[in-house]
């Protein structure tokens, strides 16, 4: 990495001799240009003339340290979506999520309301994932069975988005459309407190929105809810069609 000049200006003793020795791909900002010329720096005139005509030039173009780093960078959506970035990090995840539900807990009145407004978000964020885990999958096969679609959900879609699988895939004794998905531990709701007063309220509502748009997305319409059950559950109800298709396939 390139040195900054000011870093230079402090341990060189001879400032403007290590400068002027600088490569030119150095860029300069108009902020740059006006500490050095009004913070006791030699006025600009005293640069030597390829830092100055460099200066002078990106500031001309409306160029900077911008320029620098974005220049010869391939743009965001033509990069290859074989090679995600798999890991981010675990403290900035947990402060923008709780920036999220300090935004929907503003504009709500009640427990119910805050939740219903974490899984609609979470639903524009699952139809998105299911579109990339998709384009990444080679081979990938479209799922026509309940079953294997709640798969790809515990599995592959849960790797995606918290780096293993969920811990448990259950079905409901008493009714066919209902399956449950349990995780002891949810990380989304590791550094959440919630008060006494709200003590219903489940964050993992995002990732039933989430789930929601992925199976919805992929032919299998359902209703999900998140509920404190064995750590945290998602119930999920499906479309009586859906289990009515299930049940056709199966006597082929």
């Amino acid at each position: 990495m390139e040195v900054l000049l000011a870093q230079s200006c402090r341990d060189s003793a001879t400032p403007w001799m290590v400068a002027s020795q600088a490569p030119l791909s150095l860029g300069f900002s108009r902020q740059s240009l006006y500490h050095l010329s009004h913070q006791g720096s030699p006025p600009l005139a005293s640069l030597p003339s390829p830092l100055l005509d460099k200066g002078i030039s990106l500031i001309r173009e409306g160029g900077g340290m911008e320029a620098r780093f974005t220049r010869g960078k391939s743009a965001l959506l033509e990069r290859a979506l074989a090679r995600p970035r798999t890991e981010v990090s675990l403290s900035a995840f947990a402060l923008l999520f709780s920036e999220l539900v300090q935004h929907c807990q503003s504009r709500v009145f009640s427990v119910a309301e805050l939740q219903a407004r974490l899984a609609a978000l979470g639903r524009q964020v699952g139809a998105r994932v299911l579109d990339a885990l998709v384009a990444r999958e080679k081979g990938a096969r479209r799922e026509t069975k309940v079953l294997g679609a709640l798969l790809f959900v515990k599995g592959a879609v849960w790797k995606a988005l918290f780096g293993k699988e969920a811990d448990k895939l259950e079905q409901a004794n008493d009714d066919a459309r209902t399956f449950y998905i349990i995780e002891r531990e949810p990380l989304i709701n590791t550094y959440i407190s919630v008060p006494k007063e709200n003590s219903t309220l489940n964050c993992a509502s995002f990732t039933a929105g989430i789930v929601e748009a992925v199976l919805t997305h992929s032919g299998f319409p359902a209703k999900v809810t998140a509920h404190w059950h064995k750590g945290t559950t998602l119930m999920i109800k499906f479309e009586e069609a859906v289990i009515a298709r299930d049940r056709a396939l199966e006597g082929r």
